[in-house]
């Protein structure tokens, strides 16, 4: 269980709040390249507790800066897109991807007025077709992570954005390390709608399974491992949590990484980077833009479809509130899982709070490199597939 102060310590993400400091320390999803088109080249974004506006410039750069002019407030989305940055519908001040104000119609250039504006604005980075966004101070900005499945190009990658959980973030990272629900949760719910594809290897019992903390020099987080029933059972191949809100999972075809954005307290937008192999290992064509496909989780009438994964993990996880109440649940052993991440990212947030870095972040540019999550044969370099080897 844990205290109300416990879980607002956990979940709050304001830019004030311990949890919400934390997370401004790493990168986070907040769009896809896809979306931002030359008709539509803007997109009003959520992040952290904060409204933004996403946008792409006339020149083919990204900029991520606060909705609302700094002169009168008036909402950028109704601003104009220019080579260099956005201008605003009221009275054309100017601001650039960095927030500096570059033009103020009808001031006086020799009062250098704009020189003393600094419009609130976030550095952006598209890796293979998604948008990442860093929040934190500048000082502390640490590289983007190139993670395989986005910079490979010998397969066929998707992004998935899912319908918006309407529920705190930490909601979804828990059940990255909550090893036991995928036999009722996810196979016994497809095989009572008459789903073939309802996943008999997770329609097992558990024989045993286990944690492990894994701290890499690029990033760190726990990893899982399952044995399950039968002496037929295959190795399962590992899929870790990623510190503080990634989950790297293997999925039919291929491999996926499931980025969970927070937008505010009791609300989080999930999306899913899809990379399908070549079998032969041959190089596929990569458009200019990753596609992009969106996924509903309920029906005409507002429920849960409960049709597939990504429906039924949201039931599970917006059900318990749109904060959960932790003071009123009783763990048992199949949550050790999550008692060590809460336990990580309590440690972490008072890391920030001490003037420390966080786990899982890299300054380091001789360490900027691919960072493989699948290995040639077809599963990852962790000690738990190292002891499964033997």
């Amino acid at each position: 269980m844990l205290s109300q102060e416990d879980n607002d310590f956990f979940c709050r993400v304001g830019p004030t709040t311990p949890g919400g400091q934390l997370l401004r320390r790493y990168w986070h999803v907040v769009g896809a390249t896809a979306e931002l088109t030359d008709a539509k080249p803007k997109k009003r974004v959520r992040v952290l507790g904060e409204d933004l506006l996403l946008y792409k410039d006339r020149s083919g750069g990204y900029g991520l800066v606060a909705e609302k002019c700094s002169h009168r407030g008036v909402s950028l989305y109704y601003g104009f897109v220019e080579k260099d940055g956005i201008r605003c519908p009221y009275h054309g001040w100017k601001y650039d991807a960095c927030g500096r104000c570059v033009d103020q119609p009808f001031e006086s250039p020799e009062a250098g007025f704009k020189a003393k504006i600094q419009h609130p604005a976030y550095p952006v980075e598209n890796l293979a077709g998604v948008l990442f966004a860093y929040l934190g101070p500048l000082e502390k900005k640490p590289l983007l992570p190139k993670w395989d499945l986005l910079v490979r190009d010998d397969g066929k990658k998707q992004i998935d954005i899912c319908e918006t959980l309407r529920c705190n973030w930490l909601q979804a990272m828990e059940n990255s390390v909550d090893p036991t629900h995928t036999y009722y949760l996810h196979s016994h719910t497809l095989k009572l709608k008459g789903d073939p594809d309802f996943v008999p290897y997770h329609y097992r019992m558990l024989n045993k399974f286990d944690f492990e903390f894994v701290n890499y020099p690029t990033w760190a987080g726990i990893q899982k491992q399952r044995i399950f029933e039968g002496d037929d059972a295959p190795p399962e191949t590992p899929h870790p949590l990623i510190f503080p809100n990634i989950l790297f999972v293997p999925v039919r075809m291929g491999y996926a990484m499931h980025f969970r954005t927070p937008i505010d307290d009791t609300s989080t937008q999930v999306y899913q980077f899809r990379f399908s192999p070549s079998k032969d290992g041959s190089l596929v064509a990569q458009p200019e833009n990753t596609p992009i496909e969106f996924v509903g989780t309920t029906d005409e009438a507002g429920e849960f479809h409960m049709d597939n994964f990504t429906s039924q993990d949201h039931m599970a996880w917006e059900t318990q509130g749109p904060l959960a109440d932790r003071s009123r649940e009783h763990l048992g052993e199949g949550d050790r899982g999550v008692l060590m991440y809460r336990k990580i990212l309590r440690e972490q947030i008072q890391a920030v709070q001490n003037g420390t870095d966080p786990i899982g972040i890299n300054f380091d540019s001789s360490k900027d490199e691919v960072i493989k999550l699948i290995h040639e044969d077809g599963y990852d370099a962790f000690s738990f597939a190292a002891a499964r080897a033997g």
